[in-house]
């Protein structure tokens, strides 16, 4: 028998089921939180932070990963439901939206965690909601998921090793995604996001392993708080400094160029030198990749580029994936 949860005493349902019930009942429908931390100087040290829930494990996660003074770290910490799906928390981390879309409280405890985490994030610009994506192999559903970003500023500290280090006002982003999404046979995502002074550039893109493209979504939002505008187009030729093979043992980064065409005419070209920061292993392949980036206008920025997926011609050539892709 499904027990109510507290939040079910709310008007907050979209089906005809308890909050703990999902529309299409899958073993990789998941919820996510996700937090990127990083040096404004596009070098140096970079955090993320996770929080997630899956309802058929009945389970809350949380992963802090990053880099600091060089060294990649990761951690995990999780939780079982027990009765309470919905409070983000679990041992050792704690994220707390404060006021929804403006400002969100990170905390997570250095002592059993691999980074410690102090920091506030309060938003620069507007949420911008990216439609519905799907995916298919022709035993079913790999991805059907929607997704909301966010640019803002982060206020605090963070502490490895006994050290904390203190963060004033750094560009990053915050990312709130819900639906299917089976890591192990996504052929390929490409995950990026870019900080300027004046606003931030977002872009989510998925391909088959031939390249093919599945779904592109995304907007440039001012830091003026004004409505985003939505990307229309992306070309990337964007590439591993190194080759990435099985498990990305001699990935040392990505350089390239990528255009984004917006829907007011705009076409914004950007050019990005970055080092990889964290990889996905032992989860998935692929990973994080904090870059420098200039416009071909002259501003300059930083940001992290994700490239993360099971097979790809151009990226992941070299992996061998169990199960059947999409095609």
């Amino acid at each position: 028998m499904t027990r109510p949860t507290a939040m079910d005493e709310h008007f907050v349902h979209q089906i005809p089921e308890l909050l703990p019930g999902v529309v299409t009942p899958h073993p990789h429908w998941r919820e996510s939180y996700f937090f990127d931390i990083h040096d404004p100087s596009g070098e140096g040290d970079v955090v993320f932070l996770t929080m997630a829930h899956y309802p058929a494990r009945e389970l809350m996660d949380s992963l802090q990963m990053g880099r600091v003074n060089g060294v990649q770290l990761l951690s995990q910490r999780m939780r079982p439901y027990e009765g309470d799906p919905h409070t983000t928390q679990v041992p050792g981390v704690r994220i707390e939206v404060v006021k929804p879309w403006e400002e969100v409280h990170l905390w997570v405890d250095p002592e059993v965690c691999a980074i410690g985490i102090d920091l506030t994030f309060t938003a620069r610009t507007q949420a911008y909601g990216l439609r519905r994506g799907t995916m298919h192999a022709s035993d079913g559903v790999v991805w059907d998921q929607s997704h909301i970003l966010q640019s803002g500023f982060y206020n605090g500290s963070y502490t490895v090793d006994g050290v904390t280090r203190k963060v004033d006002g750094w560009l990053g982003q915050r990312d709130h995604s819900w639906g299917i999404r089976e890591h192990g046979r996504c052929p390929l995502w490409l995950w990026f996001q870019i900080q300027f002074e004046d606003g931030m550039l977002g872009v989510w893109h998925w391909e088959l392993a031939n390249g093919a493209r599945v779904y592109t979504d995304g907007c440039w939002a001012g830091a003026d708080g004004s409505e985003p505008v939505p990307i229309v187009d992306f070309q990337h030729d964007v590439n591993w400094k190194g080759r990435y093979g099985e498990h990305g043992e001699t990935a040392r980064g990505v350089s390239g160029r990528c255009v984004f065409v917006l829907a007011d005419g705009r076409s914004i070209t950007v050019d990005a030198d970055g080092t990889f920061a964290r990889p996905y292993e032992p989860f998935h392949r692929g990973g994080q990749n904090l870059v420098r980036v200039t416009t071909t206008d002259g501003r300059q920025g930083s940001g992290v580029y994700e490239i993360t997926g099971a097979h790809h011609h151009k990226f992941f050539p070299d992996t061998v994936v169990e199960g059947i892709l999409p095609s």
